[in-house]
């Protein structure tokens, strides 16, 4: 599974620090959710996709899945 958190919050326009600021969570853990390090709990995943006005299913693609 491939984090697309990192490119949903450039589209977005927002700012890591914000986004951390607003879950809750450090800058470092944010970044270990964009880097695929680690992944978010089912609780901060959803906050996290109301925050960027997205579906949970967005934030992530399979790695095999073909790009459009």
């Amino acid at each position: 599974m491939k984090s697309r958190i990192g490119e949903i919050i450039d589209a977005a326009g927002y700012k890591k620090k914000y986004i951390a600021k607003e879950l809750g969570v450090s800058p470092t853990q944010l970044s270990n959710w964009i880097s695929g390090r680690s992944y978010p709990t089912v609780e901060k995943a959803f906050k996290l996709a109301k925050l960027l006005n997205v579906k949970v299913d967005d934030l992530y693609k399979e790695d095999d899945e073909n790009e459009l």
